[in-house]
């Protein structure tokens, strides 16, 4: 199974186990996240860079793998996914180095499926 495959599927089960015990001020907040990325003034795919370069600052792979697969599923390129791991890097400075290799690498698996896809 592929690496974004994987981690959607298990996304999903842990959210389900987490939503099963979730206070009020859990589900509050969880919809609350899931607002905040709908186009609004600003349109999706740029709130899930904005959130993709938020994730390489905080040095959390799960969520730069999350905005990334998103943030590829609006349409962003190549070249827009490492303008925004640019300025995370520039903001984050060399710690955030480790993390920008993996989005880079999952990055590439993502272009590589999605070309087998095409045809």
């Amino acid at each position: 199974m592929a690496k974004r495959e994987e981690f959607v599927r298990r996304r999903l089960e842990l959210n389900e186990k987490v939503l099963r015990r979730a206070t009020l001020g859990i589900k509050r907040f969880w919809n609350l996240d899931e607002q905040s990325y709908h186009a609004g003034a600003l349109d999706a795919k740029t709130k899930e860079l904005l959130g993709l370069a938020s994730s390489l600052v905080l040095r959390c792979d799960d969520c730069i793998t999350y905005h990334l697969v998103q943030a590829c599923e609006k349409g962003a390129s190549g070249a827009e996914i490492m303008e925004t791991l640019q300025v995370g890097l520039v903001v984050g400075g060399s710690i955030v180095i480790p993390h920008m290799r993996r989005a880079v690498e999952l990055l590439e698996q993502l272009e590589e499926q999605a070309d087998q896809e095409k045809s």
